[in-house]
């Protein structure tokens, strides 16, 4: 598989794991009861579509071991999905902050347990 199939593939992977964490945790365990559910799905998924071109594409070109590309790479997703989050869907800068975290935890570990990654 070539890498912009794998690409693709852990975008879709991102989304179907990501997504319905964020809007779990915005909407039942936050409690935003006043976001709509296609604006929590939405703001979602452009934060993912927005971050991992990045982490594929251009982080590699500065960072060649694993162990530092999964933590700046990752620490770098997170904060700017938070600030995504913060500023979109107007969250509390430490809620984004929690649900982008949570998250991007999420896909990572499952990622991990299903690709082997």
């Amino acid at each position: 598989m070539i890498y912009e199939q794998k690409f693709l593939l852990a975008l879709f992977f991102t989304l179907i794991s990501e997504v319905p964490v964020v809007f779990f945790l915005v909407r039942y365990f936050l409690k935003y009861k006043d976001l709509k559910i296609p604006t929590i799905m939405f703001v979602g998924i452009l934060a993912s579509v927005l971050t991992l071109p990045y982490l594929w594409f251009i982080l590699p070109a500065f960072v060649v071991n694993r162990i530092t590309y999964l933590i700046v790479g990752e620490s770098l997703v997170v904060l700017v999905e938070a600030i995504i989050y913060f500023k979109l869907l107007k969250l509390k800068l430490l809620d984004a902050f929690v649900v982008s975290l949570i998250a991007n935890i999420t896909s990572i570990i499952l990622g991990y347990l299903i690709y082997g990654i």
